[in-house]
């Protein structure tokens, strides 16, 4: 009987392992196809838009979605920009105009987002670390004060910073974008940044003080290498909002200070619009964004990793 109730007991146990075991290959199936599903409709518009910069209208029109099956691959969107095999060697005024508004974009960008990491760090960090009173506002009132600033549509703003810049003598310059970008991204910076510096112990900078630091020595070496990684994701978020920010581009500028938003809105022709130059132009805008995100994400993991040894 005994070992006639083992042998049962055994049997059990290998049925409910192999249950177990079913269910949980069912589970994994289920979340890498969902996964797998949502990666392809995020994908998808990128996907769309490279393959239509090697279209030409019919297939354009066509929808047609396969290359060396449903169309052949042709270089007429990059032709019109200059960058296609056959005119890369030579003098192209379409591609000296693309290089100005690629310049323009990654000085305008890359100038507003690092001046408003910079600001918005030591502001979120002096509204983790200390207490304010302005009027009836404390701390949280100011940063809420901060983050409201997105609430204003920016087409409230047109006039008034229209008039503002023609005063100053700022229309159709990169100092003046990337002033106004530094103002438009500095709230999600102070945000983002506020939360990152809350997180982080105050022991640790009183230990570094009883040490011999300074209070920015503190900073600096104690506190700067573990926000880091809050400051990259800021750098990054601040950076994809100035790049791809079209009203106030085509508002301010005319030609020095142009932007790639507004070079690709642009490409209108007589019969329409010429779908496969919008498409290059988009796949060329979006390809340093993808580079910077790929690079950037090790050092994110490098700035955690760094911050938690620290």
């Amino acid at each position: 009987m005994t070992t006639a109730t083992q042998t049962s007991q055994i049997f059990r146990d290998a049925t409910a392992d192999k249950s177990f075991r079913a269910k949980l290959w069912t589970s994994r199936v289920l979340i890498y196809g969902a996964l797998l599903a949502w990666a392809f409709i995020c994908l998808f518009p990128i996907y769309w838009t490279v393959s239509t910069s090697f279209k030409i209208a019919p297939d354009v029109m066509k929808g047609n979605l396969v290359p060396f099956v449903d169309y052949l691959p042709q270089w007429k969107g990059w032709q019109s920009l200059g960058l296609s095999p056959d005119t890369i060697g030579q003098v192209s005024t379409p591609r000296e105009e693309f290089l100005k508004r690629f310049m323009n974009s990654v000085v305008t960008s890359l100038g507003a987002s690092a001046i408003a990491v910079v600001l918005g760090s030591l502001a979120a960090y002096g509204l983790s670390r200390f207490s304010y009173r302005f009027g009836f506002m404390r701390n949280s009132d100011i940063s809420f004060f901060f983050l409201s600033q997105l609430i204003l549509p920016p087409v409230v703003l047109a006039l008034p910073m229209l008039v503002l810049y023609k005063e100053l003598a700022l229309l159709d310059t990169r100092i003046g974008l990337i002033m106004l970008y530094t103002l438009m991204v500095l709230p999600i910076v102070i945000w983002i940044m506020r939360d990152q510096f809350s997180a982080i112990p105050v022991e640790l900078e009183e230990a570094a003080l009883v040490d011999g630091l300074g209070v920015w020595g503190a900073f600096f070496q104690i506190i700067l290498p573990i926000a880091l990684p809050g400051m990259v994701a800021a750098f990054i978020l601040s950076l994809v909002l100035c790049w791809n920010e079209y009203f106030f581009a085509a508002l301010l500028t005319s030609t020095d200070a142009k932007t790639l938003p507004v070079m690709v809105a642009s490409q209108t022709g007589s019969q329409g619009i010429n779908w496969w130059a919008m498409a290059a132009l988009s796949t060329a805008a979006i390809a340093p964004l993808v580079v910077i995100g790929v690079v950037l994400e090790r050092y994110i993991i490098q700035g955690m990793s760094s911050g938690a040894v620290k």
